[in-house]
């Protein structure tokens, strides 16, 4: 993906789970030599459940998965990671591994990408940066500064089947050492020594998990061929415009509180105090039709949560939604 500087190879996967297993799996066999006994690996309260998964599956305990709270604003936090990674070298661990966050899924917060690249290399460890949802963004001047520093990854999770607007299965990671990879992952069987005979092939089972795999790039260069750069450049702005239109009129209602503003085409907000009244507005939501709606929980308490990414939701629609909330609240 040339839209993202400094990345020397990539390979499409099925999505965020196994490019972000794929990442991590480089940043264990370049960093550790694969021995992981010790090695502890950081991460904020907000990353999305796909990277503890992964870790979980390429050997490591929860005991080395250092999940830290994330500051108000539901970012990793320099200070906090800084005095972790301290105290697992005192403890004589070995901190291996930061996983930073290119727009979360509960909120769309974007960690401090060039502060934590400063402090990865600093302390040599890998950076690995889960932009499944949000790295696409950089397509649009909005993302662009959002994402300052993203260019500075090990590795990078991105998905064209969030915020490229592809079909499912669409994933990617991003390398910055297409190396570390090919070390990682080849395994030169006897039943393909025909493969191999053309040194000069590449073989994408050389770069991760899969032997067998449907052309998943295609439907991507169509997409781009058809449309031009300049359409997903378009529809990506027109998402954080909506998010921060939905945040403008809930602010309008009386009793709507916004506990996550508008960032990365996401706001988070509740009605009342109840959170058996978030639950009944999801369900109420969904029976009505209209429009989806979903839940997650921040700082403990239910939160409603509105993504608008699709590309043919109208103003319009933001506005009859957020009306329909605001009636639905009050039965």
């Amino acid at each position: 993906m040339s839209i993202i500087p400094g990345f020397s190879r990539g390979l499409f996967v099925s999505g965020g789970s196994v490019a972000n297993m794929t990442g991590l799996m480089a940043a264990r066999h370049a960093v550790l030599k694969d021995r992981i006994d010790g090695a502890t690996v950081y991460l904020s309260d907000q990353t999305h459940s796909s990277v503890e998964r992964a870790l979980r599956v390429i050997g490591f305990s929860r005991e080395q998965i250092r999940k830290l709270e994330s500051d108000r604003n539901f970012r990793l936090s320099i200070k906090t990671l800084r005095a972790a990674i301290a105290d697992d070298r005192r403890a004589g661990l070995r901190p291996f591994c930061i996983v930073a966050n290119a727009g979360t899924t509960n909120t769309g917060a974007v960690d401090p990408l060039s502060e934590l690249a400063d402090l990865a290399a600093k302390e040599k460890l890998w950076l690995h940066v889960d932009g499944a949802f949000g790295a696409a963004s950089i397509l649009s001047k909005r993302g662009r500064e959002m994402l300052d520093g993203l260019d500075r990854a090990d590795s990078l999770t991105l998905d064209p089947h969030k915020w490229l607007f592809q079909s499912f299965e669409c994933g990617c990671v991003l390398v910055r050492d297409a190396a570390i990879l090919k070390s990682a992952f080849k395994i030169k069987a006897d039943y393909l020594r025909d493969v191999y005979r053309e040194t000069e092939e590449i073989n994408p089972c050389d770069y991760g998990i899969q032997l067998t795999r449907s052309f998943r790039a295609l439907k991507v260069w169509l997409s781009l061929q058809t449309f031009g750069v300049a359409a997903f450049r378009q529809a990506i702005t027109r998402g954080f415009e909506l998010a921060e239109l939905a945040e403008r009129e809930l602010r309008a209602r009386k009793g709507c509180e916004i506990l996550s503003p508008a960032q990365m085409a996401t706001v988070c907000f509740r009605f009342g105090k109840s959170d058996e009244l978030q639950t009944r507005l999801v369900d109420v939501m969904m029976k009505d039709g209209y429009a989806l709606l979903t839940s997650t929980e921040l700082r403990g308490a239910v939160a409603l949560r509105l993504c608008t990414i699709n590309p043919r939701t109208t103003e319009e629609d933001i506005v009859e939604t957020v009306k329909r909330l605001d009636r639905f609240a009050r039965q």
